[in-house]
């Protein structure tokens, strides 16, 4: 896209972008700093385990070398035989693999993690395409591998002579030594070199590794379009939401609407706010409100209010408080529950009165006890 349109990518990868590319396989990975832990590690095993694995290697081969006549012909003598090689080697050879296969496993997950992708490892017709391969061959990423392979052989060899001369004396020295002293020597002489070799490789994975990490984000970087397209895509067009809200606002008025001539009383601000409650005696609970609402709102709440003989009390205050602190549906704050008491009292002395049951209720305190707090 970013080609098509011609846009630079110019914005941070969004963590979507990064997820999906995961599950193509596509994290930052070095070859250089895996290759570097398995054969420093393997030099290191070498030192651990190499002189038991030479001592092992010089007991075989001094008993295959000294098989007697009846030996030789007797055709069942080869199967003891593993049972000395495994004596000599088994322990060794496994802890030396071991070694090496955690190293593999580390220094291939050290850069961008664990990560195994069944994309990744399905077969694709463009690897295969001849065309495109010589174009690998040719682009810049194959100059960035020729630099980096002259480096290292240059590194490499160079350290290399140095290691052939630094230890040129004790190589010489082996030929005027007795077995198997000359033997396990030998063993150790080849798995410093060796370690000594592998560590110039920590010079290429250090130069390796940041560049890996640095070329990976800049693969993942975004045009700004794309940014806009996957934001339509995770969170759905804004215009789309909006009438969806905007649906959904006017579904839960209309049901909120149909609760109003249920509720025992309709407090109001009396021009800004109104807020319906409704009081059940047969449970023990709370008030709660049943609609709420402002402006055109709060208009069409009283005026369902009263045409369905609802009573309609004006406190500013209480109704500001309740508009605020409660949702639809819930209970009021215990906070507000004694003066709307004293309005739900009113209200129910108001309506056996005009029942003829009995007297005219004292009017309403306008000053209705409600804490600081819930002043709005």
């Amino acid at each position: 896209m970013a080609e098509d349109s011609g846009q630079e990518k110019t914005e941070e990868p969004t963590q979507k972008k990064i997820d999906d590319a995961k599950k193509k396989g596509q994290v930052a990975r070095s070859k250089e700093l895996g290759t570097m832990f398995v054969l420093i590690f393997s030099a290191v095993s070498l030192l651990l385990y190499g002189p038991e694995i030479g001592k092992g290697l010089y007991n075989i081969m001094g008993r295959l070398l000294s098989l007697n006549r009846n030996e030789t012909y007797d055709t069942t003598k080869m199967f003891s035989v593993w049972g000395i090689v495994a004596d000599a080697l088994l322990f060794p050879m496994a802890m030396f693999v071991l070694i090496i296969v955690i190293a593999a496993f580390v220094g291939n997950t050290l850069l961008g993690g664990y990560n195994f992708s069944w994309q990744a490892a399905a077969p694709k017709a463009s690897k295969m395409s001849p065309a495109k391969g010589i174009k690998r061959m040719l682009g810049p990423q194959a100059g960035v591998e020729l630099v980096k392979s002259i480096l290292k052989f240059v590194v490499v060899a160079g350290f290399a002579v140095f290691l052939i001369n630094t230890f040129f004396d004790e190589i010489l020295h082996l030929s005027i030594e007795s077995a198997p002293g000359n033997f396990i020597h030998a063993l150790e002489i080849l798995s410093w070199m060796f370690l000594g070799l592998t560590c110039t490789l920590i010079i290429i994975a250090a130069i390796d590794s940041p560049y890996q990490s640095h070329k990976h984000h800049k693969q993942l970087k975004m045009t700004l379009q794309e940014v806009k397209d996957e934001f339509k895509n995770s969170e759905g067009d804004p215009q789309i939401k909006a009438r969806i809200r905007r649906t959904q606002r006017e579904m839960s008025q209309r049901r909120m609407m149909q609760d109003v001539p249920d509720a025992d009383v309709i407090v109001t601000n009396p021009t800004h706010y109104s807020v319906a409650l409704k009081y059940d005696t047969a449970k023990a609970g709370a008030p709660i409100v049943l609609a709420k609402g402002v402006d055109e709102l709060a208009m069409q709440i009283r005026k369902v209010g009263k045409g369905n003989d609802v009573p309609i009390v004006e406190s500013p205050m209480l109704t500001r408080a309740l508009y605020h602190t409660t949702d639809v549906g819930h209970q009021i704050p215990d906070q507000l529950f004694t003066a709307v008491a004293q309005v739900l009292a009113y209200v129910f002395q108001l309506k056996r009165f005009q029942k003829g049951r009995g007297k005219r209720p004292v009017p309403l305190n306008k000053k209705l006890p409600i804490p600081d707090a819930y002043k709005y």
